[in-house]
């Protein structure tokens, strides 16, 4: 069974006729594979493509080397680009891109530490964005950034319905 919040997501996005795509790093598919666990993802999800080493981002995404090399690959401004490069390979409404720091060992800095999550995207083309620090084991913190990602896009889709969009 899916998160409940997937659920609620996907049933918003169903209604809505919006398409989704995904470009993960940090949660290596998990986003992915929660919203086709929901009634609707025939309906409403596109594919994911999982980009967890850097040099995936670079060659499947586009991401530029430099980009990677002055931010990090667990950066907002790698995340940024993944979800453009993930534009111009599916077609959907909403693309979101996903990295961060899950566990000891990467990137991390007392300002990016373990935890630290970036998702990144587009919704009908516009920028959405949003960085926070998890606590919790490697499963929590993933399973955290997924409600995270689902919140991010019912909040954007609540915010164009109140805006008349």
């Amino acid at each position: 069974m899916a998160n409940t919040r997937i659920l609620t997501c996907s049933k918003l996005l169903a209604e809505k006729e919006l398409t989704i795509a995904f470009a993960e790093s940090a949660t290596a598919g998990w986003l992915c594979s929660e919203f086709a666990l929901a009634p609707e993802s025939g309906k409403v999800l596109k594919g994911a493509i999982v980009c967890y080493d850097a040099l995936l981002k670079e060659t499947i995404l586009g991401v530029p080397k430099s980009l990677v090399d002055k931010f990090t690959p667990e950066s907002e401004e790698v995340t940024r680009q993944m979800a453009v490069g993930l534009s111009k390979i599916i077609e959907a409404d909403i693309y979101l891109a996903v990295t961060g720091l899950t566990t000891p060992g990467g990137s991390e800095t007392p300002e990016k530490p373990v935890g630290s999550i970036f998702l990144n995207g587009l919704f009908k083309g516009q920028p959405i964005a949003f960085r926070h620090v998890f606590s919790g084991t490697c499963e929590e913190v993933i399973q955290r950034t997924i409600v995270a990602a689902a919140e991010l896009i019912i909040s954007t889709i609540q915010r164009e319905d109140e805006a008349g969009i």
